[in-house]
């Protein structure tokens, strides 16, 4: 048996892919990519080759070297240039570019798998392009087609098999697949170049983090092979596969983790995000490079305009496909008002610091079954400045990442985050732990005389059941009709979150259920339901309507013993 550990791999430092001044390099701007010791006649051979490529949906089929800017030459001169023929191995594994729309990336995607399947070496190699949609799949084998068919020699070194969407190498014999991430794009892959276009649709996909295992798993055989991905920003908040493929990649640019992999991201730094400088039009250049060429200025202001009149959805919707502004709250059409502050509203504290500076607190639960969560909040009025804070938790039957496997890898973040706890029985796990949390409430004399715990009184028999037998009565308990008569608290939140005069501890699980939240118009109320949510979960935020819908009736303490020392010495609130 070898005798080695993971010590003894020490990274080639000359391989390097850092670019820790990448915010420098972008507002001056200059190259993203790093100083590398390419190999040189690799590098430009790709590069005349793809240079040499028609781009079939142009008037007058130029080539791409006509057509391409220097970033996109840099960007496949480093993909290919990092090939050492000797060895035959490639020094740099895997590339992401992230970059908006409208900058080439579906043409882009082509010439680079086709200038990929002539460089091969490798016979009877797959090469797999996998694109988000089925029409956008037929759209890049397309492009495929058309590159080939309008170069007299590769049409003649390549057959194409419209009906199965490959185009096959006929003296390698490696075969070019246009894979959709509709379908099941990977069974048993030995891909060894693999191109993804716009990860943020595939990576969000249930069986997203098996086909990522499944495609990298391939490529280990292959050293001589990449995997490259080409994606714009996520509509919504990054989740799941995407999300993890996103913060590699921003750790790999900024130099917090070495890997074989280069990181191409065209997104303004995050200071200039939250100062909303992004509305600004003198930064669109920053981040699209092929802005005056593919990319037209007065189109993005036109879209700017109709995108501030249609409302804060649409102006999300604008930032992140052609801004590549990373969307914190989800905004969707028919979002809860809430959302619009609910990012601002977040502190730094926590469930201690509630207790600690509180002088009451009250709690929300949200019920659910095997295929929901159970919510449960607690929120606390600050002592001296009777701001309210609040704090939520979620438990789940583990059989809710079977039962909904669309949203099983955003679970499973919640989870490690320390938001959700899965469960194998809600019963013998959740509840107790809802109940032990209640007694400290009340131990520390900061639950209210009655009406201290509200609940949706659909499905929580068992809850009740637990906090009567612990020592609350029946009127600590109070049901909070749901529906239209929630109404003054999902219209009261949001005032309350603008003004400040709300907070929350910044939790991934709300963000994520405030994105949920959609509402609809019941008469002159306005309500938020999990039906008009889908799939998509929304308990936390139900518990937390609850809890505004008691601290709105100024509830006080049913022991105030600990309050004089409280604001003798208070512990403020961050």
């Amino acid at each position: 048996m070898l005798d080695f550990s993971a010590e003894d791999y020490q990274p080639d430092p000359a391989w390097d892919t850092a670019v820790p001044d990448w915010e420098e390099r972008l507002l001056n701007g200059l190259s993203l990519i790093p100083d590398l010791p390419l190999f040189d006649a690799v590098a430009e051979k790709a590069l005349r080759i793809f240079k040499r490529l028609r781009v079939p949906d142009l008037p007058g089929t130029p080539t791409f070297g006509e057509i391409c800017e220097p970033w996109v030459l840099d960007f496949v001169r480093v993909i290919f240039g990092s090939y050492d023929p000797e060895t035959k191995r490639r020094m740099i594994r895997e590339f992401f570019l992230l970059v908006p729309k409208k900058n080439g990336k579906s043409a882009i995607s082509a010439a680079i798998i086709v200038t990929a399947a002539i460089m091969n070496e490798r016979p009877q190699a797959e090469l797999l392009l996998i694109a988000p949609t089925q029409k956008i799949a037929g759209i890049a084998f397309k492009t495929a087609r058309g590159i080939i068919a309008l170069d007299d020699d590769l049409a003649k070194l390549f057959k194409v098999q419209t009906h199965q969407k490959q185009i096959t190498h006929l003296v390698t014999e490696a075969v070019i697949m246009i894979l959709s991430a509709d379908g099941d794009v990977v069974t048993g892959s030995k891909g060894a170049y693999i191109l993804v276009d716009e990860t943020h649709v595939l990576g969000v996909k249930s069986k997203a983090p098996d086909i990522f295992i499944e495609l990298r798993g391939g490529l280990k055989s292959r050293p001589e092979g990449f995997f490259l991905q080409i994606t714009t920003q996520s509509k919504d908040r990054p989740t799941g596969q995407y999300e993890k493929e996103l913060q590699t990649a921003r750790a790999v640019r900024d130099g917090e983790i070495q890997l074989p992999m280069l990181s191409v991201m065209y997104e303004l730094p995050r200071e200039m995000v939250e100062k909303e400088e992004w509305k600004d039009p003198a930064t669109w250049g920053l981040v699209n490079p092929n802005l005056g060429f593919s990319v037209h200025l007065e189109d993005l202001i036109n879209d700017l305009k109709k995108a501030e009149r249609e409302g804060p959805e649409a102006l999300a919707l604008f930032a992140s496909q052609h801004l590549n502004v990373e969307i914190g709250v989800g905004m969707n059409s028919g979002r809860w008002v809430g959302a619009d502050y609910w990012e601002k509203a977040g502190k730094r504290i926590s469930l201690d610091t509630i207790v600690e500076t509180s002088d009451v607190c009250v709690v929300g639960v949200d019920g659910g079954g095997l295929d929901d969560l159970l919510g449960f909040g607690v929120m606390g009025r600050h002592a001296q400045t009777k701001r309210w804070q609040f704090w939520a938790k979620a438990w789940a039957d583990r059989d809710v990442l079977k039962l909904r496997k669309s949203i099983a890898p955003e679970l499973e973040a919640l989870e490690a985050a320390g938001d959700l706890t899965l469960v194998d029985n809600l019963e013998d796990e959740a509840i107790p732990e809802i109940v032990e949390i209640c007694l400290q409430l009340q131990a520390a004399g900061l639950m209210p005389e009655e009406d201290g715990i509200g609940m949706d009184p659909e499905g929580v028999a068992k809850i009740v059941d637990a906090l009567i037998e612990a020592g609350f009565s029946i009127e600590d308990i109070r049901a909070i009709s749901q529906g239209y008569k929630l109404n003054a608290a999902i219209k009261a939140a949001p005032v309350k979150l603008k003004n400040g005069s709300l907070v929350h501890c910044n939790q991934r699980i709300m963000a994520w259920c405030v994105g949920n939240a959609k509402t609809e118009a019941r008469g002159n109320a306005v309500i938020v339901t999990k039906a008009q949510s889908g799939t998509a979960k929304i308990d936390p935020l139900m518990s937390l309507f609850n809890c505004v819908q008691l601290m709105s009736w100024n509830p006080q303490p049913s022991k105030r013993a600990n309050l004089d020392a409280f604001l003798a010495n208070p512990v403020m609130v961050a």
